[in-house]
């Protein structure tokens, strides 16, 4: 097992593009629960969208491909990500 990738790590997100009233939130919780991460995803009064996971590095890796996939409701323009180390204060998914 590699332990790096295993270990609890941050990703924040900024996703752009048409996000916000298709649906995007939604979607994003239900790929982040099925990951098994815990966060949120908000709208921004810019019309961005951020999304806050935590997990094991593999997970969060999984969602960020998510994000860009091209499969998601509205379409993403571009998603700009940071890691950073986990904090631990998050309990499940939900969106704000």
């Amino acid at each position: 097992m590699d332990t790096v990738v295993d270990q609890p790590i941050r990703l924040t997100a900024w996703v752009h593009g048409r996000v916000q009233g298709v649906g995007f939130r939604w979607w994003t919780r239900s790929r982040a629960s099925e990951l098994g991460l815990r966060g949120h995803a908000r709208n921004l009064t810019d019309g961005r969208v951020e999304v806050v996971a935590e997990g094991a590095r593999r997970q969060c890796d999984r969602l960020l491909e998510l994000l860009r996939s091209g499969r998601t409701p509205g379409w993403v323009d571009t998603v700009v990500e940071r890691w950073s180390d986990a904090k631990g204060n998050l309990s499940g998914f939900e969106e704000r």
